[in-house]
């Protein structure tokens, strides 16, 4: 039985997903896609970079991120995080733990004393129920694992500095290795930074415990993937005027 099918019964939320499934598959058969997959690929890892590391309040111009001159350590830890979540994808599903422990030490370097790279603040045992609903789900829809397991590490900041780095991470391979996302064009994280009040307060509501709450988080939730696969069409649009 998933634990978490209950959610989608949700006043609205079934629907939500399912247009913003809609849209991932629409994006996906974007023809850019067909023989520029690589740098439509790269763009979207890039710009997911730039948005999370905003999210947390390092804020920067793209093209300034693109160009190399941004040495913020915030800004540098994300992306790190983006370049190393293809070699992460299998890992996550086997080590859940060993995943963010991994993640945080890529993310909060030169943010955070050396001691606490890779150590728990806190939370453990709650960690650890997320860690058991990740490794080996193959049951939970991969849209709503992914929405959960980016809620309770924003909720929980289990890690001390850029923790939401590391919760955008976390679902970004949930999204990739379920294979809603196998390619990882998806920038969920561009759809949260152009939500952000939403973003923040839906996280706050998810965090009440409510019934209202969680549904608010999984609403925005579709409609930050729905962003993030309407960027993929201006990336690969992008791609194509330049060829």
């Amino acid at each position: 039985m998933d634990p978490l099918a209950p959610l989608l019964d949700l006043t609205d939320i079934a629907p939500a997903f399912a247009d913003a499934r809609q849209a991932v598959d629409a994006a996906h058969r974007h023809r850019a896609l067909r023989r520029h997959g690589g740098q439509v690929a790269a763009e979207a890892s890039l710009r997911a970079a730039v948005a999370s590391a905003a999210l947390e309040g390092s804020v920067h111009e793209l093209e300034e991120v693109r160009g190399g001159t941004v040495t913020d350590p915030v800004m540098q830890g994300a992306l790190r995080v983006a370049e190393s979540l293809p070699g992460l994808v299998d890992l996550w599903s086997r080590a859940p733990r060993q995943v963010l422990a991994k993640l945080h030490v890529l993310a909060a370097r030169g943010v955070v004393h050396d001691h606490d790279l890779g150590r728990l603040t806190g939370g453990a045992e709650r960690i650890d129920a997320l860690a058991r609903l990740v490794a080996g789900n193959e049951t939970t829809p991969p849209m709503l694992l992914a929405a959960i397991v980016h809620a309770e590490l924003l909720t929980l900041q289990p890690f001390a500095g850029p923790s939401g780095v590391v919760a955008r991470a976390a679902a970004r391979l949930t999204l990739i290795g379920r294979g809603f996302d196998p390619r990882g064009l998806v920038t969920v994280e561009v759809g949260h930074r152009s939500r952000e009040p939403e973003y923040v307060g839906s996280a706050g509501a998810y965090a009440t415990g409510t019934t209202d709450g969680v549904r608010s988080w999984l609403r925005h939730y579709a409609a930050a993937i729905t962003a993030g696969a309407e960027e993929i069409t201006v990336i690969g649009d992008g791609v194509l005027a330049a060829v």
